[in-house]
């Protein structure tokens, strides 16, 4: 099932109407589930780090084995192509996806060169800025690279993902607040995470046990380029809870404010609010391509 409106499909060399199947029952990635993702974002006429998306999918594509067949740059230009045919004022999901076709070694390693590629966009609507979500803690834990793919975006990593959502949506909560393998803070279920205190921002340091996001990443630099001081450093539960500030970073929704943690309430702050401010001021800048 689709999870935005107005879907249409670049494979095999066109654009299609709709939700097209694309994958086979006896795909490598139907039946092992070597498939990778990313996603990027059309809104207001802008695609921020679109070609920072694009990259990012070929190296998912290689942590997994599976063979790139696109060029970073073709990937983008699909995309753009894609997206001048939605409505102005669309705020569309851009998802490029490769998957292997067939395995080699005992069918389960991916044979080089068999891949499939295609690109989806959905219509999915940004979330008001005023929406705001809530955190609770989760038993599972994120994975190290030794037992998971974490240096990819692999569809495979996410039904952990889906239990530790689940798990918070079962106890009230619209997310959960995860830790690595040591029990210090990683990330959320969906989306990298960001505390303030005293005017300052801290995030937990990227350890190789979650993907530090592209939109993340462009959260620092506008910070520091704005004269706030940032801290990549390992963050405990507790730290969190002695937040003044804490919110999301993601590429669905960019930011979006935490209001509890448990029982500890927070302020849609002016940190949270400058963050927003700078990431969109930058997204419609010369340099945001």
């Amino acid at each position: 099932m689709a999870t935005g409106r107005n879907i249409r499909t670049w494979f095999e060399g066109r654009w299609h109407e709709g939700d097209i199947p694309v994958m086979r029952a006896a795909d490598h990635g139907a039946w092992i589930g070597t498939t990778v993702f990313d996603g990027a974002r059309w809104v207001d006429g802008v695609a921020p780090d679109l070609a920072a998306h694009c990259a990012r999918v070929n190296r998912s594509a290689e942590a997994l084995m599976i063979t790139p067949t696109m060029e970073a740059g073709e990937i983008a230009a699909i995309a753009r192509e894609g997206v001048a045919r939605y409505p102005a004022g669309a705020a569309v999901y851009i998802r490029p996806m490769y998957w292997a076709l067939d395995g080699g070694d005992l069918g389960i390693v991916p044979r080089p060169g068999a891949t499939g590629f295609c690109l989806c966009l959905e219509e999915i609507p940004m979330a008001p800025p005023e929406a705001a979500t809530t955190l609770t803690t989760t038993r599972f834990r994120r994975p190290t690279l030794d037992c998971a793919v974490v240096n990819a975006k692999a569809g495979c990593l996410y039904p952990n993902n889906a239990r530790m959502l689940a798990e918070a949506r079962a106890k009230g909560f619209g997310n959960a607040l995860v830790a690595d393998a040591l029990g210090n803070v990683a990330e959320t279920a969906t989306a990298n995470v960001f505390t303030v205190r005293d005017g300052e921002v801290y995030t937990p340091i990227a350890n190789g046990t979650f993907l530090a996001g592209i939109t993340r990443a462009r959260h620092i630099a506008n910070l520091r380029a704005d004269g706030v001081r940032v801290h990549e450093t390992v963050l405990t539960f507790d730290d969190v809870r002695m937040a003044d500030e804490v919110f999301l970073s993601g590429n669905m929704n960019k930011v979006t404010p935490v209001r509890a943690f448990g029982d500890r309430q927070y302020p849609t702050g002016p940190v949270t609010r400058r963050v927003r401010e700078l990431y969109w001021d930058w997204a419609h800048s010369a340099g945001a391509a």
